[in-house]
């Protein structure tokens, strides 16, 4: 496809080759944040019967309706162990959080409302109801669904599917991305720096986005500015489920980049996109690998990551947050690409509104650091003003 194509035409194509890594199952405690791939039942009943509430005796609540009423204690129930005996009229057995009620016991009389002599207890506060018993099944039972494949599993979900006796999940597998900064310029982070030299700060921007959409990053390495150094890392890539080269595919004397990947064998399906920042954006296929070709601005770069790569990962990324917001300052009539502003989005007395920051160039990290999210503007939008509404896309983890 050649010439630019809009930001919808784009994700139009990229839909049909969303990565699919296939599935795993892996011990739940090492599954935080990773894509459930199929439903976690129940594989037991909690609480596995009716269960005290509190620290007390079990009684018939026949016995315990008027203060002063006595009974004999005629045993002791902890946690984790099963009543030796049924409780008789007349009887109560001492009790704790969590403990299986004894046959013929309806009530529980908390301690604080019962004295205790000897293997004689005195109740000292008149019982109404039955009260302070876990009835069995009441968190859930066996069979019932505790978590729907497709959620991103947070701690509160790993707890309850272990509650559940869930050894094991199983989740999306981490597709594994390749990151393939170019440029004879460019430097690893830590480096000595010499006059015409940059750090790469995309490669550690990038595998952090990766890794918080569920995928697992490649590096192999810088690639200069020759399609010979790009074939080596091109091959050094050939694990990988997508690949990303960043930079190179301008119109520069030494843009290598697309060349590298068609002399490779890589079909282009798309080769720029109609957005700001972010133009020089491609995608194609070599095989079974997808590559998503990025801009080499750091801003630029990371705008388009959250663009396009997590529509690529959706199996692992999770939902995308998208959202209406309320301006709080005016902005300029549009151009005539679809621009993607960074902002700053609060939410004060129940209203979300947005700001964007005042520097937009795309080389600069510092404006992205302060963003937790993008306002969309289509193709020559008319100006705003303050109390507008606007689409906006959150940013990740923020």
């Amino acid at each position: 496809m050649s010439g630019l194509i809009s930001v919808d035409d784009a994700l139009r194509a990229l839909a049909p080759h969303v990565l699919d890594a296939g599935e795993e199952a892996i011990p739940v405690g090492d599954a935080l944040g990773r894509v459930l791939a199929r439903d976690v039942l129940a594989r037991t009943t909690t609480p596995p019967a009716d269960v005290s509430a509190m620290d007390g005796y079990a009684v018939r609540l026949s016995d315990v309706r008027k203060a002063g009423n006595r009974l004999n204690v005629t045993g002791e129930i902890p946690a984790g162990t099963l009543p030796r005996h049924p409780v008789g009229q007349g009887e109560a057995m001492r009790i704790f959080t969590g403990a299986p009620l004894p046959e013929g016991a309806d009530h529980i009389l908390i301690q604080e409302e019962a004295t205790r002599t000897g293997d004689m207890i005195e109740v000292t506060v008149a019982q109404a109801d039955s009260k302070h018993i876990r009835k069995a099944g009441r968190d859930f039972s066996r069979g019932d669904l505790l978590v729907t494949a497709g959620a991103c599993l947070s701690p509160a979900d790993l707890g309850l599917a272990a509650a559940g006796n869930n050894g094991t999940i199983t989740v999306r597998r981490k597709p594994k991305v390749a990151i393939l900064p170019g440029g004879d310029e460019l430097l690893p982070p830590g480096s000595d720096l010499e006059p015409g030299k940059i750090i790469d700060s995309n490669s550690t921007a990038l595998s952090a986005l990766v890794r918080s959409w569920g995928g697992e990053p490649i590096t192999p390495g810088i690639a200069g500015d020759t399609i010979e150094q790009i074939r080596a890392l091109i091959d050094a890539s050939s694990e990988a489920d997508l690949i990303l080269p960043i930079g190179g595919a301008s119109v520069g004397d030494y843009d290598y980049m697309k060349a590298a990947f068609q002399e490779a064998g890589a079909e282009i399906l798309f080769s720029g996109i109609a957005v700001r920042p972010g133009k020089p954006t491609w995608f194609a296929r070599m095989g079974q690998q997808r590559i998503l070709g990025l801009p080499g601005n750091p801003a630029s770069a990371f705008v388009c990551a959250r663009l396009f790569l997590k529509d690529l990962l959706v199996n692992t990324a999770g939902p995308s947050a998208r959202f209406i917001a309320t301006l709080d300052v005016e902005m300029a009539p549009g151009g005539f690409r679809e621009t993607y502003y960074r902002a700053v989005a609060r939410v004060e007395d129940g209203r979300r509104t947005v700001m964007p920051l005042v520097d937009q160039d795309s080389s600069l990290l510092s404006p992205l650091q302060m963003s937790n999210c993008l306002i969309r503007r289509m193709p020559n939008a008319a100006a705003a003003i303050a109390g507008d509404t606007v689409e906006c896309l959150g940013l990740s983890d923020k």
